[in-house]
């Protein structure tokens, strides 16, 4: 087991700053923890899912279920009811960077999903293999949050798993964990809408710094029982327009 934990935020397709953030791991002594939300909305989604998925399968990174891959896997079960939703998340930019620009204009989401199946035969699967959340030492790791009203968080739902919000933010942590999550970006929970860098309130860290949107991407060196370094890098490059 090695003796750190490198923990990357919310990379929604950046794959420039996700390459150079790598550059900051230490393989030899750090595992590799993905928070979730590989892809949607930025630069190159295909290219973080594909980059990811090789550092899960040959170096034994470990990649958490976000919100956008259960949106992506809900689409690929069942496309014509899922599309929509999963369109308004940004959720077009993946299929295109999957398949090809303007491929709404001409095939339903029966379709697509067909084209994706047959070109990316193992996707699926890998998003279904996505666990939940990840325990380090005092640290747990999840997506979203958990529900703080549960005797025992393990009992949270997995839709909140990866969606839960303001409860989680508002409510006492009582876990007896330092709560690490994604999702919910880091100038939202502290309200003024610019600040980048790390929250931490109540044995709870954010680290999502928005980078699509033009913050900053987060990794987090952790030990079993202390937070050692935050990397943060700012995105000086591509920032989603919210057109697809």
């Amino acid at each position: 087991m090695k003796s750190e934990l490198f923990v990357i935020g919310d990379i929604h397709g950046q794959i420039t700053l996700f390459k150079e953030m790598l550059t900051h791991w230490n393989e030899s002594s750090q595992q590799l923890l993905f928070i979730g939300d590989l892809g949607d909305r930025g630069e190159n989604p295909k290219a973080c899912f594909l980059l990811a998925k090789e550092l899960i399968e040959q170096k034994g990174a470990i990649c958490l279920r976000g919100n956008h891959e259960e949106m992506l896997l809900n689409f690929l079960k069942e496309p014509e009811e899922n599309y929509a939703l999963y369109r308004l998340n940004g959720g077009m930019h993946t299929l295109e960077t999957l398949l090809h620009p303007g491929l709404d204009e001409e095939y339903s989401p029966t379709e697509m999903v067909m084209m994706i199946n047959s070109r990316y035969p193992e996707l699926k699967s890998f998003l279904e293999s996505l666990p939940l959340y990840y325990e380090w030492g005092d640290y747990l790791f999840v997506h979203a949050g958990v529900d703080l009203t549960k005797k025992d968080w393990k009992d949270t739902s997995a839709k909140d798993f990866v969606w839960i919000r303001e409860p989680f933010h508002r409510l006492k942590n009582k876990t007896g964990k330092i709560i690490v999550f994604g999702h919910t970006v880091t100038p939202a929970l502290y309200g003024d809408n610019q600040t980048t860098d790390l929250w931490m309130q109540d044995g709870k860290i954010g680290i999502d710094g928005g980078a699509v949107y033009g913050g900053a991407l987060h990794g987090v060196v952790f030990t079993s029982t202390e937070l050692l370094k935050d990397y943060k890098l700012p995105n000086k490059g591509y920032v989603w327009d919210g057109m697809s």
